[in-house]
């Protein structure tokens, strides 16, 4: 009776030592593939999101400084054809 327990406490080491080496593969595994990704995606022409905003709140200002000269022009050319400037 005592060589089955043994028997069977070796085997359970077996398979504890087996699901631990499996699970340190997949952790591996994990990593590598995510050290891949980011080496993929670093080599494309991303840029960061504080870069984003700063072109988006420059496009934005320079749509308002756009917009008021348009009003500008369209009051000078109203004005040159003798008739009243439109109010802005």
């Amino acid at each position: 009776m005592q060589t089955e327990n043994r028997l069977f406490d070796d085997l359970a080491k077996i398979l504890n030592g087996a699901a631990g080496t499996i699970a340190g593969m997949g952790r591996e595994a994990e990593s590598a593939a995510r050290e891949r990704a980011r080496e993929w995606i670093g080599g494309l022409d991303f840029v960061s999101r504080d870069e984003f905003e700063a072109v988006k709140a420059m496009a934005a200002a320079a749509r308002d400084e756009n917009d008021a000269l348009k009003a500008r022009v369209d009051a000078l050319e109203a004005k040159l054809a003798g008739g009243t400037a439109p109010a802005a």
